[in-house]
């Protein structure tokens, strides 16, 4: 198996982009919330001062091999829904910028043993943070019929979501579900079943069509990835707390994967609230904590995109702190 170093632990998407949106002042305060591999601190850490600082948070504790030493730099153990409360913690009454790449990481996906991808038979983990919370075979194994249909609808947005539910009730009532392996075989068609076998590698089931069965099976991991992490209610947390924190002109530069969490950060970033409610004045004009840096969505570069596949997906936000 490869050694895992910062520089192969993930390739940081939009990385010119994110970090030049943030509007770098030398003697500010900044926060990276999906430190990762530390390729974006890194970049931070290279435009600020003496008197400049960042704080990095992660809740993977292999995101600690990369920590950065840098007396400027202080690594958050932790979720980054918790942002308000640290930065209380560490004396910061506000910051000028933050910056998150919400996208899971090229090392989790690449990491056998962690149950994020369909490509490893592993077992079903796909916690963020593994030293504590329920597993994806806790969801799939004990929420009800209609709680799993909620997460692949909600979270896969899979028409199919109620038969995918159903079928995993049915299995687990024979067998406990631990596997990735196992969960392919469940929610595949039973036409496509033939030839998937638990196996290190796990390739697309024999008759399936291979585009179309990848996609449906990186929704349903997307489903429960999402459901395992609360990566929704962890997203709407600490946008509102970067909002309270940010000092006006400050800025948060925030990359997305898909739709579910790019509408929440447009909403908030558009009307400071994760519904996207125009809140108006007296005279009825629209007011917002922020103002919007780009109208439009910021995507890679084609080289970008021919060099790094995992960027193919992304979009880059950036609003400003207005004048209070």
């Amino acid at each position: 198996m490869m050694i895992k170093t910062a520089e192969t632990y993930h390739v940081s998407v939009l990385l010119k982009e994110s970090v030049g949106g943030l509007d770098i002042q030398p003697d500010g305060i900044y926060v990276d919330a999906t430190f990762g591999g530390g390729g974006h601190s890194k970049a931070i850490l290279s435009l600020l001062g003496k008197q400049g600082h960042l704080y990095g948070f992660d809740q993977d504790a292999d995101a600690e091999l990369n920590i950065v030493n840098d007396d400027r730099f202080t690594f958050v153990r932790s979720n980054f829904r918790y942002i308000k409360n640290w930065m209380r913690y560490y004396g910061v009454e506000g910051i000028d910028g933050l910056l998150a790449d919400l996208g899971v990481s090229s090392h989790h996906f690449d990491d056998e043993t962690r149950g994020f991808s369909f490509r490893f038979d592993a077992p079903l983990d796909m916690r963020m943070n593994r030293r504590a919370g329920m597993t994806a075979a806790d969801v799939v194994n004990n929420y009800s019929e209609e709680q799993l249909a909620d997460v692949f609808y909600l979270y896969g947005e899979l028409k199919n979501a109620r038969r995918l539910a159903a079928a995993l009730v049915r299995a687990r009532q024979d067998e406990r579900i631990a596997t990735t392996g196992q969960l392919l075989q469940i929610v595949t068609p039973q036409s496509f079943s033939e030839g998937l076998v638990a196996c290190k590698t796990i390739e697309a089931p024999s008759g399936a069509v291979g585009g179309a069965w990848k996609k449906d099976a990186a929704k349903i991991f997307q489903a429960l990835r999402i459901e395992v992490n609360h990566e929704m209610d962890a997203l709407r947390e600490m946008l509102m707390g970067a909002c309270s924190l940010l000092k006006p002109g400050g800025r948060l530069s925030i990359i997305t994967y898909h739709s579910l969490e790019d509408r929440i950060v447009k909403n908030v970033m558009r009307a400071g609230n994760a519904e996207g409610k125009m809140q108006q004045d007296f005279f009825g004009r629209v007011t917002s904590p922020l103002h919007l840096i780009n109208n439009k969505v910021i995507v890679p570069s084609d080289e970008e995109q021919e060099a790094n596949p995992r960027s193919r997906s992304a979009k880059l936000r950036i609003a400003e702190k207005v004048e209070s």
